[in-house]
Formats: C-alpha cells, sequence, structure tokens
C-alpha cells in the first residue's frame, strides 16, 4: 500500500453526508481515521481541537499519551517508543485489526501523523496511509467535520515487528565515527548547527551527520512529487543504492518518521529511525557533540 493517500481517495472512502445531519463515520470493519494533531508547544492543544471538530469518526492519537512510553531521566529521549504489549492493546481498543486500513492525519505537514505511519509498519502493520496535506487540504477540498465521537469495537492486534527499522544507539554511536555515516538530522538547519535551541538543553547535532530538513519534502504543505523527493534523497545521500544503508533522526524521534515515509513514497526503501534521536544521545553529556555545518569539530560536553 502506498504510503500516502490523497483528499480525493479519502473523501471517496467516507461515507456521504445525509441530507439532514452531520457525515456518518467511515466503515469501521474497514476503515480507520486516527487524528494526530498535536502541538510541542502546548502538549493538549491537539486532543481540544479534535474535541472541538474532526474528520467524521476519527479518533484522537495523543503523541506523548498514545505514542510514545514513559521518559526515564539521564536514559531516553523526549518521545521514546511505547511499550510494546501497552500500545498493541491500544491499537486494539481502536479497534484496528489485521485487515484495517488507517489513515492518519495531522494539521498538514504530516510530522505527526507520520509517527502512527511508522509506529504501525514497526509493529507489521502494513495497510496504513498518512493524508497528504493533512486536515488543511482536507478542509480546502469541502470536506467536513463532526463533534461525534467514534465508538469503535475492540478487536486484537497482533504485531510481528519489524526490527530491521531500527538503528540502535550503539550502531549510531558507531556510525558516526565513520568517514561515510550516511546520519542525516531532519531537524531545522539552525537547531542542527547549534543555533535557536529551544528544546533540548546542549544544542548542536550528533557527529558526523549530515543536515536534511524534514520540511523540505513539502511544498505548500503537501508533499513533493514522487520524482522530486527521490531526487532529493539521491542528491543527499549520494546514490538510490544507499537507502537501506542511510539512518535518520530528529529532535526525539518523531519528525525523521516523516524521512522514512517521503523515502519509501519514493520508491526508496529501507531507511532506519534511530527512535530516541538528539534527545537520548545528550541525555548521557560523556557523548560527543557537534555544532555548526559539517566538516564540524566534535565536542565532547
Amino acid at each position: 500500500m502506498h504510503p500516502l493517500i490523497s483528499v480525493k481517495e479519502l473523501l471517496g472512502l467516507l461515507p456521504r453526508a445525509p441530507v439532514n445531519g452531520a457525515a456518518d463515520a467511515p466503515d469501521e470493519a474497514t476503515l480507520r481515521v486516527i487524528d494526530c494533531r498535536f502541538s510541542l508547544a502546548d502538549p493538549e492543544q491537539g486532543q481540544r481541537d479534535f474535541d472541538r471538530a474532526h474528520i467524521p469518526g476519527a479518533i484522537y492519537a495523543h503523541l506523548e499519551r498514545e505514542l510514545s512510553g514513559a521518559v526515564e531521566f539521564g536514559r531516553t529521549g523526549r518521545h521514546p517508543l511505547p511499550e510494546l504489549s501497552r500500545f498493541t492493546h491500544q491499537l486494539g481498543l481502536w479497534g484496528i485489526g489485521p485487515s484495517t486500513r488507517v489513515v492518519a492525519y495531522d494539521d498538514g505537514p504530516g510530522a505527526f501523523a507520520a509517527r502512527l505511519w511508522w509506529l504501525l509498519r514497526y509493529l507489521g502493520h502494513r495497510q496504513v496511509q498518512v493524508l497528504d496535506g493533512g486536515l488543511a487540504s482536507y478542509l480546502r477540498a469541502g470536506g467536513t467535520l463532526s463533534e461525534k465521537l467514534a465508538a469503535p469495537v475492540a478487536t486484537v492486534f497482533q504485531a510481528q515487528l519489524q526490527p530491521s527499522m531500527v538503528a540502535t544507539l550503539d550502531e549510531v554511536s558507531l556510525r558516526s565515527q565513520s568517514t561515510d555515516p550516511l546520519l542525516f538530522d531532519a531537524r531545522a538547519a539552525d537547531r542542527f548547527r547549534g543555533e535557536n535551541e529551544t528544546i533540548d538543553p546542549i544544542p548542536g547535532h550528533i557527529p558526523g551527520a549530515q543536515s536534511l530538513p524534514f520540511v523540505g519534502n513539502l511544498e505548500n504543505g503537501q508533499f513533493l512529487s514522487l520524482e522530486r523527493l527521490r531526487e532529493r534523497f539521491v542528491e543527499a545521500w549520494g546514490s538510490d543504492t544507499h537507502a537501506g544503508e542511510v539512518i535518520v533522526y530528529c529532535g526525539s524521534g518523531v519528525t525523521a518518521c516523516h524521512h522514512v515515509l517521503a523515502a519509501q513514497a519514493a520508491g526508496l526503501e529501507g531507511l532506519r529511525l534511530y527512535p530516541g534521536s538528539y534527545s537520548e544521545w545528550i541525555a548521557d553529556r560523556r557523548r560527543p557533540v557537534a555544532v555548526g555545518d559539517p566538516p564540524a569539530q566534535a565536542t565532547s560536553v
């Protein structure tokens, strides 16, 4: 299944609105729409926005309550992966079973929706897509909203882990010391350089990494054409044969999922995510950090 779905295709999957009321919910046996809106500056903003109005039949997934695990000070990053049994149980409560088609959306850029997409793919669920352009594109296309809360029929989600999708801290540490690490940072370029850091306590990036901001995958809030995405990635890592060697990270393992999704959409599969990302890397202050544009001199902190 292609990782992106257009607004036009989603509208074709949603039941038509009845004449005298709001749109019905999607067919729960085949489609589950998940609202992933979130604000790092205000963690409850997404929930409030969802409560006011959402795509009919959607269920809300909170980045920090459902799509992340418990933070351990000095050990994990800001958004560690959720604990497996708890998360699979939650997926079952949302009515996501083996044959359920999942469509995730957020306000538009797709960064938070991509986190859910990546998690489901990591758990072996292939029937999952991100809404290209998110809620903003949906509304521009005339999509309706609803305040009604869905009541999905619970099922059992059976995970089939895909460990090859993950790069470990130890692997990233070794890779960062190589001459061609193929390690890419999805954060904004100024944060990569160690400038304008407002989230993590130590500015900079993992030594050896290259800057590749995830926002470059977008134009006017939607993903670039598949041809342009492919060109962007191939230019970044030098060859389309290197996709399986590439490791991506960000601040906490969320926005880097955007790269995995975009590359797969462009036919470049095999990118691996370092889930702990920069916030886990600096949890141990003995690890080196680099600042400025590459090649930058690593400095211990």
